[in-house]
């Protein structure tokens, strides 16, 4: 009973602890909040530049691409590799 108890005590600090996993964001669908809240060192500024740049020029083709933003360097991008997606999604 008490070896059950410490693991879910491990997981539920894991599932809310700042330290736990960021989830992944689709850099191409995601709205500026959640680029901001997922990706480390990216702010709802540069978040917003990143949705700006994307509506200007179109999805991103590459996660190396994300450099192109102003004010987003290829420091960040290695940073949040694990956490980025540029998945296409299909228009229906």
């Amino acid at each position: 009973m008490k070896k059950s108890f410490q693991i879910l005590s491990l997981i539920l600090f894991l599932a809310f602890s700042p330290l736990g996993f960021a989830a992944e964001v689709n850099i191409n669908t995601a709205d500026a909040k959640t680029i901001a809240k997922n990706l480390k060192g990216v702010g709802l500024k540069k978040a917003q530049a990143i949705v700006v740049y994307r509506k200007k020029n179109g999805p991103f083709k590459s996660i190396e691409s994300l450099a192109k933003v102003k004010g987003i360097g290829f420091k960040t991008v290695e940073k949040n590799r694990a956490s980025i997606s540029i998945a296409m999604v299909k228009k229906k």
